[in-house]
């Protein structure tokens, strides 16, 4: 038996069962700090978590200012995710870095960062595959799975997700106000 791995998947483990005791602290800047300052998670203060979330790999998380992460998102920052400015990630909402390669006899595990730029909005239930580029003011419709790097100001939707439509420039709102400090 190799204990290296045997321990490396109780930490695992551990790691799960803490993320998933810390999602369900009834206030925002509380959960906010521990992830931040025991986790390493760059998260923005002025960011807004709900509950529910599932993140592996915090500290390879990046979230920037006045974004929104929705209720019972799952982040995984394996490969990293990279989360810009005024961003709106809605509920049960998941990213991914990593995935199994299908052609691989052994089924490795392959992925890449995920980046979302600025004033993004990310619709219920949507699923970012590893290695995503979703450029400045694009939208992804609700149920979309996004295959391939989504173009700026793009509206896009399906399973994969295909352009639809074309969003105005000149995007300047903050969708972390008003939030609600305890859930």
């Amino acid at each position: 038996m190799n204990y290296k791995n045997h321990i490396a998947r109780y930490y695992t483990s551990l790691y799960w069962i803490f993320i998933r005791l810390i999602s369900i602290i009834p206030s925002q800047y509380f959960r906010k700090l521990i992830l931040k300052y025991i986790f390493r998670m760059k998260i923005s203060l002025k960011a807004v978590l709900y509950s529910g979330f599932k993140i592996s790999k915090a500290n390879k998380i990046e979230v920037g200012p006045y974004s929104v992460i929705g209720h019972n998102v799952t982040l995984d920052g394996r490969a990293g995710i990279c989360i810009g400015r005024n961003v709106n990630i809605s509920s049960e909402v998941m990213i991914w870095t990593k995935q199994h390669n299908h052609s691989d006899p052994k089924f490795k595990i392959v992925g890449g960062k995920v980046i979302i730029e600025d004033f993004v909005w990310i619709s219920a239930r949507a699923i970012i595959l590893p290695g995503i580029k979703i450029g400045k003011g694009a939208i992804i419709a609700a149920g979309s799975v996004v295959t391939k790097n989504i173009l700026p100001n793009s509206i896009v939707a399906g399973i994969p997700a295909r352009n639809i439509g074309k969003r105005e420039g000149g995007l300047n709102y903050n969708p972390s106000k008003p939030f609600l400090p305890f859930i």
